[in-house]
């Protein structure tokens, strides 16, 4: 048999079941890490509940991301997850979903290992969004999401460090509401308002204008236009983060608020 007939007739099995999202629906890929709970608390012993060192490798892994070869608009990251939105018109790999689970979960992989210098891996999955109030629910979802996270940790920490033990600690806050977790919090001295915002809203990056000086040969100083990203992690609240997600969606990846 030729090589070409070879290859078509077996690469049939490897792309029987590849997916395409179809033209004029958003994108949306969820890359988290694998066992990472082991990684920052044995294997690494990051700082608890919040490390400033693992939140910078989660943002330069996200900036990676969003150069890496697809047109993405927004990148999100809380925890040990990185949300990221595509651009509409984005055609990357003719849209394949395994095309942009693979590729997106080696980059970050191989990227947060360079950083921690050691292995970790990421896995990635692709919300297809069909409308804008998808897309603004999706990462309402993810930053709702990080502030329970957020309330939670603090609260089992505080306890943990008061000389609870796992199971005392996990015992005391199952079924405990918002309310009751807050003035557990309040009652140890701390007000969870006054919680860092990138540990309780998570830290957003987009993409901003800016004029560069250059210099010319023939005018002499002049600024030319350029972009860059935008490291934000003081993100607006509850509903007016809506209105940034909306906003970014209508104005194409360039933030206004």
């Amino acid at each position: 048999m030729k090589f070409s007939d070879f290859d078509i007739k077996m690469r049939v099995y490897e792309t029987a079941h590849d997916y395409c999202v179809i033209p004029g629906v958003y994108m949306a890929a969820r890359i988290d890490g694998r066992s990472f709970t082991r990684l920052t608390k044995e294997v690494y012993q990051f700082e608890s509940p919040y490390d400033i060192r693992f939140r910078d490798y989660m943002v330069a892994t996200v900036e990676h991301l969003m150069q890496c070869g697809f047109r993405v608009i927004y990148g999100y990251t809380q925890s040990d997850e990185i949300s990221l939105l595509f651009h509409l018109d984005e055609t990357a790999f003719g849209r394949k979903t395994r095309k942009f689970n693979s590729i997106l979960a080696g980059e970050a992989s191989a990227k947060f290992s360079l950083l921690l210098g050691g292995a970790a891996s990421f896995d990635c999955r692709i919300s297809v969004l069909p409308n804008k109030e998808l897309v603004v629910n999706y990462f309402r979802w993810r930053y709702e999401d990080a502030c329970r996270n957020a309330l939670n940790a603090h609260c089992y920490w505080l306890l943990r460090r008061n000389g609870k033990t796992v199971a005392e600690a996990n015992s005391l806050l199952l079924g405990m509401g918002v309310k009751d977790k807050n003035e557990l919090l309040y009652q140890y001295g701390m007000n969870f308002n006054d919680v860092p915002s990138w540990q309780k809203s998570g830290i957003g990056l987009y993409w901003e204008q800016y004029e560069k000086v250059c210099e010319n040969v023939i005018t002499g100083q002049t600024t030319v236009p350029r972009r860059r990203i935008k490291v934000d992690d003081d993100l607006p609240l509850k509903d007016q983060y809506n209105l940034f997600i909306a906003n970014l969606l209508d104005n194409g990846g360039s933030a206004a608020y």
